[in-house]
């Protein structure tokens, strides 16, 4: 059974979407790279799913005043999510499924300021936990 992700996935996933360069590069090849990727807007107390990776798309903002604590909330039908950032101060799952059921994909991030550009699965429904 997966487990809370800890700070320091949230920490890799966000080097990794950072494409940042080592310093000896020259001044061309830094000028060259992609920029990296910038963190949506999201503030605390929200969770934010975007429909796209790397914080792009459409933006669904949820804060606990709508949403129940340990009730499955489903995306609408036919919308998927791949990046979230969780500031509720609560842990969130994440589903591959509409009914939030375990025999698929699922991941919990803390909600310490987890940032993630890129889901490793769709997300079709997500839950809010007591702390």
């Amino acid at each position: 059974m997966r487990t809370y992700a800890t700070t320091a996935l949230a920490a890799a996933a966000l080097l990794a979407a950072s494409a940042l360069l080592p310093a000896a590069a020259p001044a061309s090849a830094r000028a060259a790279a992609p920029p990296p990727t910038a963190l949506g807007r999201c503030d605390p107390g929200q969770l934010c799913l975007w429909a796209r990776a790397g914080f792009q798309g459409s933006r669904q903002v949820h804060e606990l005043k709508s949403v129940d604590v340990d009730s499955c909330v489903a995306l609408p039908a036919g919308k998927t999510v791949q990046a979230l950032a969780n500031r509720m101060r609560r842990p969130v799952t994440t589903y591959e499924s509409a009914e939030c059921a375990e025999t698929g994909e699922f991941q919990t991030y803390p909600g310490d300021g987890v940032w993630l550009p890129e889901s490793p699965h769709q997300v079709r429904a997500f839950k809010v936990w007591e702390r």
